[in-house]
């Protein structure tokens, strides 16, 4: 029999006769209405005024806007370190911070399923409600489905994010100069690995636990200890660090050539990595970011991040070169450099 996705690790049991989630929840009617003034509304504030709404009303003052759209589908719902809920706050601001703009308003759309547990519901739009206030960023409209039992493993959600630009922009990958210096900001693949482990229930002591997290004060750090010497910023999520740097090879026309020793790579990341194969390049983190700068401010940008408690392990891993056949390179402990392959396909379907 299989095990429903809300159940997969997640630390809290809820009991079977519990009040679930009905196809009549998204028809609009009277249990729609309880699900929306009861559930999700009193838990933001800017919902809290009236029914969620279908679309929402903005003062901008003419201020250039910034919008992302998002949807997660993460298997188990619950990961060590984070779950559905925050993952999906950290996710969306996340793309709105390496953008070049501080996030302010959220929409959620709910897609839930037939037979899903009020209790399981209650804590994701809990750890939304925790993450967008940590994040500074109000939800203010949102929308609510209901797909028949075993066609949405429990719940997904959908996201839309605003933030408001902020100059100096970072003018992108395109703008990248051979003698430019790669920054990550921290341990990459923690996201990838923890949820792994969680779905496939391998037996880690400590279990690894995911990165998510916001980038918010991180972006803001290292743009103000670069300026405009900050060529592009990317938060590597799904296909890691390998599939950002692929992306910006081909949109500046140079190569990348990392060194294997400076990469930051935790230990239980690292093992987990050498016992399944796989390349902790291509695996995904949800708080860490990587980053083009001028070789004259890349010292000046590290000490920056490293000011920062989750950046602790922040560090230069390579530099911009001119064109080669391979895109991306890598030294490795021992031998000659070697070509890191662009992520053909997910190690791990379904981590975000």
């Amino acid at each position: 029999m299989t095990v429903p996705a809300w159940q997969l690790n997640c630390p809290v049991k809820f009991d079977e006769s519990s009040e679930r989630i009905t196809l009549a929840h998204g028809e609009g009617a009277r249990l729609t209405r309880r699900l929306i003034d009861e559930l999700i509304c009193p838990r933001f504030r800017s919902l809290q005024r009236g029914a969620l709404p279908d679309a929402a009303h903005i003062d901008t003052t003419r201020r250039r806007m910034a919008v992302t759209t998002d949807s997660f589908v993460v298997s188990p719902l619950f990961f060590p370190g984070g779950d559905i809920g925050s993952l999906a706050v950290h996710g969306t601001v996340n793309d709105l911070a390496v953008s070049g703009a501080v996030p302010k308003w959220l929409t959620l759309s709910l897609i839930l399923e037939e037979g899903l547990p009020i209790s399981i519901l209650i804590r994701v739009l809990d750890s939304v409600a925790r993450a967008a206030a940590e994040c500074s960023v109000e939800v203010v409209a949102g929308d609510t489905k209901v797909v028949p039992r075993g066609t949405a493993d429990g719940m997904f959600l959908n996201t839309t994010g605003i933030g408001e630009l902020i100059d100096p922009v970072p003018p992108g990958p395109q703008t990248i100069q051979p003698g430019d210096v790669v920054l990550i900001s921290g341990p990459i693949g923690r996201h990838g690995i923890a949820v792994l482990c969680a779905r496939e229930e391998l037996a880690f002591d400590p279990p690894p636990r995911s990165d998510s997290a916001s980038l918010i004060d991180v972006v803001a750090m290292l743009r103000n200890s670069a300026g405009t010497k900050l060529r592009a910023v990317r938060d590597a999520t799904r296909g890691g660090v390998s599939a950002v740097l692929h992306e910006w090879a081909a949109a500046c026309g140079h190569s990348f050539q990392l060194t294997e020793l400076q990469l930051p790579v935790s230990s239980d990341v690292r093992g987990a990595s050498e016992l399944l194969g796989l390349d902790p390049l291509h695996i995904a983190s949800e708080g860490v970011l990587v980053a083009a700068i001028a070789s004259e401010a890349s010292e000046a940008a590290v000490a920056g991040l490293r000011s920062l408690p989750m950046c602790a392990h922040a560090a230069s891993v390579g530099t911009v070169g001119t064109s080669q056949l391979s895109p991306v390179t890598i030294q490795r402990t021992l031998g000659q450099p070697q070509p890191v392959d662009e992520p053909t396909g997910a190690p791990l379907p379904r981590i975000c």
